[in-house]
């Protein structure tokens, strides 16, 4: 009796829940707020737009933008292709400063740039010619390359090689040349989204006090 119960449950809030999956939006992790006009996926952006992980943002040399989410306020300035990332970011040409409170990695090349702890911590970080210059500007940084990893001082800055430049450039070329005609990325489930949540939540219970209030009669009542 209570498998079959069980099984009520389960097949009933898959059918409701159906619908939440099918109309609910993606939900976006950020926000682009562009001066000058700047590119998402090689669409223009006049003023502000939503930013999903993986959308690749372009400023030209009169347009500079900034993304701010959770925890992170990153200032990019003019010509350059970064892409927004749902841990940070990355930095295919030009330059960034970023804010953050979190442990969020900026990426640029094969080197990796992050605060040495989880305090409010901001840095610089361009990236021309196969050289990537690192500015630590409030609290330290850690850079990591294929050599290891070191802590940057507040105050200090260096440059380093990326560690395949001809190839990374490539790279960034054939992205900049996709990013013309690719469609806005999405992350994240429409069931992770407070109203999906909350929906799904409600129909569990509903569903369920429904078969328990039905369970004094059967499923098929037999003819006396």
């Amino acid at each position: 009796m209570i498998g079959t119960l069980y099984f009520k449950v389960l097949s009933r809030v898959s059918l409701l829940l159906l619908p939440v999956a099918l109309f609910a939006g993606d939900q976006p992790s950020a926000m682009l707020y562009t001066h000058g006009t700047a590119l998402i996926n090689g669409s223009a952006v006049e003023r502000s737009s939503a930013l999903f992980s993986g959308d690749l943002v372009e400023t030209n040399a009169s347009s500079a933008a900034n993304i701010t989410a959770a925890g992170l306020i990153v200032l990019i300035s003019n010509d350059s292709l970064v892409q927004y990332q749902e841990h940070g970011v990355e930095v295919q040409h030009g330059g960034i400063t970023v804010s953050t409170a979190k442990s969020l990695t900026t990426r640029a090349g094969g080197i990796v740039v992050a605060p040495a702890a989880n305090v409010w911590t901001e840095f610089a970080v361009r990236d021309a010619d196969g050289r990537v210059q690192i500015e630590a500007r409030k609290g330290d940084v850690t850079i990591s390359d294929d050599k290891g990893t070191t802590t940057l001082a507040q105050g200090q800055q260096t440059t380093r090689e990326e560690s395949t430049p001809q190839e990374d450039d490539k790279k960034k070329k054939k992205k900049k040349k996709a990013a013309a005609g690719a469609p806005p990325a999405g992350v994240g489930g429409v069931l992770n989204s407070p109203v999906a949540i909350g929906i799904g939540s409600a129909a569990i219970v509903g569903v369920a006090a429904w078969v328990f209030v039905q369970g004094d009669s059967p499923a098929s009542p037999a003819k006396p």
